[in-house]
C-alpha cells in the first residue's frame, strides 16, 4: 500500500484514536495541569508524524517521528500517574497504555525504514 497521506499511516491513525481516548477517559479529571500536559503529549503525537509526512524529505520525516516516538513515551509516563492517582482503572490504563506501546513500535519500524 502506497502512503499518500498523513492519514494513511496507521501510526497516525492509532494515535488520532488514543488522543480521543484521552480526552474521554480524562474529561472530569479536575487536575487541569496534569490533564492539559497529557492531552498534549498525545496530540503531539499524531501531530509530528503529520509534519514530518508534510515535509516531503525522509530526513525531515524521520526526525519527526522521533519527537512523535518521545511525545508517546511520555503518555505512557503519565498514564502510569493517571492509574496511581485514580484517574484511570486499571482496564483503561492497560488498553491504552498497550495503544501507546503499539503506537511506539510502529514508529520505530517506520524509522528503520527510512
Amino acid at each position: 500500500m502506497r502512503i499518500e497521506q498523513f492519514e494513511d499511516i496507521l501510526a497516525w491513525q492509532k494515535a488520532k484514536s488514543l488522543t480521543y481516548e484521552i480526552y474521554e477517559q480524562l474529561r472530569e479529571v479536575r487536575d487541569l495541569g496534569f490533564r492539559d500536559q497529557i492531552q498534549r503529549a498525545s496530540i503531539s503525537v499524531m501531530n509530528n508524524i503529520a509534519e514530518g509526512f508534510e515535509r516531503k524529505s525522509n530526513k525531515e520525516f524521520k526526525q519527526f517521528l522521533f519527537i512523535a516516538k518521545g511525545s508517546c513515551g511520555e503518555v505512557r509516563s503519565m498514564l502510569h500517574i493517571a492509574n496511581a492517582l485514580k484517574y484511570i482503572d486499571q482496564k483503561q490504563f492497560d488498553l491504552m497504555f498497550g495503544v501507546s506501546v503499539e503506537i511506539s513500535k510502529m514508529l520505530s519500524g517506520l524509522i528503520k525504514i527510512l
